[in-house]
């Protein structure tokens, strides 16, 4: 069901100052006050399809390790050897064969997670080995997608956030896609992690900024604000002759989707959920794109593209179209991103002033502004004290 999408009178057209783009101190609370505490998506359930094959995952200074059991089982642990804090599995993934063996000393653990064994174990006190297993995190699968998170926090579970997409992302079988890595992003940019997010709440740039997404989607394209934690972004396909050669044959090669409801064989749907993950759903393919910082001013956006087991040819090729029209695109935002990132240090930079299409951006803010509501501040707070100010600013209830 679509959204009422139109914004409502008198509404705040200014975003957030431009301190918030590069103070390490605010990001330093973004860390503890959102990344830590709200649920991040780590792999796909047919990345960890073997007994022993597991997925890394580090964000905010945080380390985890998604790993399948020999009794089939999916589960989640902090990546952090009980001894001396190494790193259990040191690879990005991989697959383990009988037991996590940590690198540093060799204490190794069961795929369960629990204790296997201590290297000399005679010259440590007695253990219970009970108790120095691996510690378990929150992890939930919702189609096929494994979402972690760190510490408990104010998002409800998986679920209960992205179920007003259930029936519309149904037809995909989603959780019996397989990856295909060919498809894959892997990106550090040197911006600030919101600058990546303001750039993709918004359609407003994709006439004059994207050509071939607009040759794709003509004017049927909209998105819909944030509320509780997602937002929704259609685009129904143009079938105008364009100039784009890859946008033309993408449209004339995509076969019948016969498994989606015909007004989705001739759309690209995106889902985003709070605060860095977004789902696609295409006729060809399902993707998805993360961002994960890594500084005040450096992020790493990641994603990957999943396809279905019984693709024949013809879709094959589509998919790689579709891939094509996604990296041009990805080119021309990151510019974006980068060009109005820097803009927050300058001079002259006094803030934005949001049209009606960029309401999205608004909404989004909020969220944050919800969470660390220091944001609403114009200047920033002395140094040492901002953690300080936005407890303060909450326990007085204003946001």
């Amino acid at each position: 069901m679509t959204k009422n999408i139109s914004p409502p009178k008198d509404w705040d057209r200014s975003g957030l100052p431009g301190w918030a783009y590069f103070s390490q101190e605010l990001f330093d609370l973004e860390c503890a006050a959102i990344f830590k505490t709200h649920w991040q998506f780590v792999c796909h359930v047919n990345e960890v399809a073997q007994s022993g094959a597991y997925v890394t995952f580090d964000i905010a200074g945080e380390r985890a390790v998604v790993i399948r059991g020999t009794d089939g089982q999916v589960r989640a642990f902090h990546n952090l050897c009980r001894h001396r804090g190494s790193r259990v599995v040191p690879d990005a993934r991989g697959t383990c064969n009988k037991a996590m063996i940590c690198p540093y000393h060799g204490w190794a653990y069961n795929l369960d997670g629990s204790l296997r064994g201590i290297a000399n174990k005679d010259t440590f006190p007695p253990m219970q080995a009970e108790k120095w297993g691996l510690k378990p995190l929150d992890m939930e699968i919702w189609n096929g997608l494994i979402f972690i998170r760190f510490q408990p926090g104010p998002q409800p579970a998986v679920a209960e956030i992205l179920t007003r997409f259930d029936a519309e992302i149904a037809p995909y079988d989603l959780a019996n896609m397989i990856p295909a890595t060919s498809n894959s992003l892997d990106d550090v940019i040197p911006v600030n992690w919101k600058s990546i997010r303001d750039v993709d709440n918004e359609g407003y740039h994709v006439r004059q900024a994207h050509p071939g997404l607009h040759q794709l989607y003509g004017d049927g394209y909209f998105d819909e604000p944030f509320d509780k934690g997602t937002s929704r972004s259609v685009g129904t396909f143009n079938e105008a002759y364009g100039h784009r050669w890859s946008v033309r044959k993408y449209r004339e090669i995509l076969p019948e989707a016969t498994h989606l409801p015909q007004p989705q064989q001739r759309q690209w749907i995106y889902f985003g959920m709070f605060p860095n993950f977004v789902l696609g759903l295409y006729p060809d393919s399902v993707i998805f794109y993360q961002e994960l910082p890594k500084t005040a001013t450096e992020t790493l956006q990641r994603g990957m593209c999943y396809r279905r087991p019984d693709e024949n040819r013809q879709m094959k090729v589509a998919r790689y179209l579709s891939g094509r029209i996604d990296r041009d695109t990805g080119g021309e935002d990151q510019m974006l991103m980068v060009w109005s990132c820097e803009a927050t240090k300058s001079s002259a930079y006094d803030g934005v002033v949001f049209s009606d299409l960029e309401y999205g951006v608004k909404t989004y803010h909020d969220h944050l502004r919800h969470l660390l509501p220091v944001m609403e501040q114009t200047t920033v707070p002395e140094l040492g004290k901002m953690a300080r100010k936005n407890a303060d600013i909450l326990a007085k209830g204003i946001t």
